[in-house]
């Protein structure tokens, strides 16, 4: 079911519904691990939490050659065999027993999420539907923005009624049983490099990756990693300094998830009526204006309001302006190499941004200078696409 030389919506949504099973079974489930763990393991919150920090290191680590391979045309293969390396992974979990093993299968998992989350399946799209990508992508990031409000339940009524080792055994076999097939079956038909070179430039990926527009759209997307990694963690804690009463305090970080997914809904049905470009350069803006709004408002509610809509609205469409910068200004033919090779700094801004925010806390002044420095970062970022956007390398 294609759209006049749009996507295929049907092998979208089969994606999307990949998409929404690994997101929900691996990402937000760890943290409904990580107390039953602890206490059968002896371990402390540093400890566990260390396991998350490997995977994500892993996965971006792994993002650069699972992108060069789904340039060759192996995107069956990558996202089949990723699929099935999650199933196992969480299966070898349920049997776990020390620390090292622990720490083992989630450096599995992470090399395994890099073949199967977002950056491998945009740059599928992108390669199969050059000229409706975009749209693809919005509707993959809607299925996906709703695995936490489906496996945080699903997974924690396992846990509660099977143990953690069995609901892990369940969720593996959800893999192999529904991930694996969907994609072996899905991806059949990948497009070889050739196929996609009438669309894209003659460059190699090693010219791409010093050009001007990849390394401003590199500054843009670490630098919002950056931001939207080291907010979550520290929310709470900075709106109760704030002053907000408590009510506020856990209102304000509810709303913004249901933000975001409002924020790709209109991204979906509204983003034809304006520029595209326009709206590229207007997107990121918001998460500059949300942190000002934060940092002026101190304990109002009104401005806790204004950061919800903010954030919220930029943080979700966010995610599709940053899936798609590289199509639209640097290179389609070599997509996915291009944003795996953007997955190791990604990783390491997701990892290092929180504890900088922690660091630069005071007892004086609590989180002010930290959300400052976010704010320059959030201006700087904007500001490199659109640079980018200007020094194109992609006709527009």
């Amino acid at each position: 079911m294609q759209n006049n030389g749009g996507h295929d919506r049907r092998l979208v949504l089969w994606l999307s519904l990949a998409q929404l099973i690994t997101w929900g079974s691996v990402f937000y489930t760890f943290a409904l691990l990580l107390e039953p763990v602890e206490r059968e393991l002896g371990l402390t919150r540093a400890q566990s939490s260390l396991a998350f920090s490997l995977a994500l290191l892993a996965e971006g680590v792994f993002a650069y050659p699972v992108g060069r391979w789904i340039d060759r045309g192996h995107e069956r293969a990558v996202m089949t065999g990723g699929s099935l390396l999650v199933a196992a992974a969480l299966a070898a979990h349920a049997f776990i027993r020390s620390v090292e093993s622990f720490y083992a299968v989630w450096i599995l998992l992470g090399a395994a999420l890099a073949a199967t989350l977002y950056t491998p399946v945009f740059a599928v799209v992108t390669r199969r539907f050059p000229q409706d990508f975009r749209r693809a992508i919005i509707t993959m990031t809607f299925l996906g923005g709703l695995a936490s409000s489906v496996f945080i339940p699903l997974s924690a009524w396992l846990i509660s009624a099977l143990g953690w080792r069995d609901a892990l055994l369940v969720l593996a076999a959800v893999h192999l049983l529904v991930c694996a097939p969907l994609h072996a079956l899905c991806l059949h038909d990948a497009p070889q490099a050739s196929a996609v070179k009438a669309t894209a430039s003659e460059h190699s990926p090693a010219t791409l990756l010093r050009s001007a527009p990849f390394l401003l759209i590199g500054v843009f997307v670490v630098g919002m990693m950056g931001i939207t990694a080291a907010i979550p963690p520290h929310l709470i804690s900075l709106l109760r300094e704030s002053g907000l009463r408590e009510a506020w305090v856990i209102a304000i970080p509810a709303a913004i998830g249901v933000v975001q997914v409002l924020g790709r809904l209109l991204l979906y049905f509204l983003e034809h009526r304006f520029d595209l470009h326009l709206a590229n350069r207007l997107i990121p803006l918001l998460i500059p204006l949300a942190l000002a709004a934060l940092i002026a408002g101190a304990a109002s509610p009104a401005a806790g309001l204004a950061f919800v809509v903010l954030y919220g609205l930029g943080n979700g469409m966010l995610t599709i302006v940053k899936g798609t910068a590289i199509a639209q200004y640097v290179n389609r033919e070599h997509v996915a190499s291009l944003n795996g090779a953007l997955g190791l700094p990604q990783a390491i801004a997701r990892a290092v941004a929180p504890l900088l925010l922690g660091v630069l806390w005071t007892r004086d002044v609590g989180y002010r200078w930290g959300l400052v420095m976010l704010l320059v970062v959030s201006i700087v970022s904007a500001l490199a696409l659109a640079l980018a956007q200007r020094k194109s390398l992609l006709p527009r």
